[in-house]
């Protein structure tokens, strides 16, 4: 008995499949008359912009069968004599290459770059607009690495919906940096004589990362650099106003009443921030807000004895 149903089985099997409709490939998200027009004439009758359903997103199909299109027939008042169905898909396409490289140097902005694709997503993409964003590129553990890092971007299609890609790229550009000339040590103020500044080629800093010899020369660092390291403007900060041990100018101010004396700051500060300073004649601390350099204001209202 198996022998048989098997044969039978293997018969019917590919019949099915010959009768499962094309799917035809749509970029619109609506599947409109027109559409199911083209793929079964009988139904050219309904107005071409009429909506049917909606597009399914990749890589899934929207088949219509024989009873749902019956039951269209009839609410349209067309005449449907064949056992049909119908079937709709995103319209995907492999991704091209060209487009991409157009779509980084679009994000990019930098003429002169040059943009290496050492890797790209395989699969098919829908139709649509290509889109990289800088702040979803990758970045190098160092300018001149040469290793490619990873650049997300989207495929933009239909009504604003999104279909991820990526790829690996390896990017370099002109660069003009600033570096340490010498060791730098926390809390010295950077002279001009300790940087140095050079023309290169590495992978594109942001310019909000970048920075001039005049941005950089009397700041101070946060942290010891070393000769040769790249100025970020993480890595430096400007000098305090007050230092721990200065003595500075304080104004306490009471409603329209003021009163300026002389205290010894005990944690440095810059402009806006909150020290601790003491006071010289009653050695009591208190807090007040640096106002500039060597200066710093109280309001009675705040000012705490410690």
């Amino acid at each position: 008995m198996r022998r048989p149903a098997l044969v039978l089985l293997c018969w019917i099997a590919p019949q099915a499949w010959a009768q499962a409709p094309a799917c035809t490939p749509l970029q619109d998200d609506r599947i409109l008359a027109q559409d199911l027009a083209a793929a079964i004439p009988a139904f050219h009758a309904i107005p071409p912009e009429t909506m049917l359903g909606n597009t399914p997103p990749p890589g899934s199909q929207r088949i219509f069968h024989h009873p749902e299109l019956l039951s269209l027939a009839q609410r349209y008042s067309v005449s449907l004599d064949v056992d049909a169905s119908a079937c709709f898909e995103r319209a995907m396409e492999p991704l091209d290459r060209n487009r991409l490289m157009e779509a980084m140097r679009a994000a990019l902005q930098i003429p002169d770059a040059r943009i290496e694709l050492a890797e790209t997503s395989l699969y098919l993409v829908p139709r649509g607009r290509i889109e990289f964003e800088l702040d979803r590129l990758g970045t190098p553990a160092s300018p001149d690495q040469r290793a490619p890092v990873l650049w997300r971007g989207d495929i933009v299609y239909g009504e604003d919906h999104r279909f991820a890609i990526w790829a690996r790229v390896r990017i370099l550009a002109p660069s003009n940096e600033i570096v340490a000339a010498e060791n730098l040590k926390p809390g010295r103020i950077i002279d001009a004589s300790q940087l140095r500044a050079i023309t290169g080629e590495g992978f594109p800093i942001p310019s909000k990362q970048r920075l001039s010899m005049d941005q950089v020369v009397g700041m101070t660092p946060l942290r010891p650099i070393a000769a040769g390291s790249v100025l970020r403007p993480e890595l430096i900060a400007r000098p305090n106003d007050v230092s721990r041990g200065d003595l500075i100018e304080v104004e306490v101010r009471s409603g329209a009443a003021r009163l300026v004396l002389t205290a010894r700051a005990e944690s440095g500060g810059r402009g806006g921030e909150t020290i601790t300073v003491r006071n010289l004649e009653s050695n009591k601390l208190f807090s007040a807000q640096v106002a500039g350099k060597g200066k710093a204001i109280v309001l009675t209202d705040f000012m705490k004895a410690e």
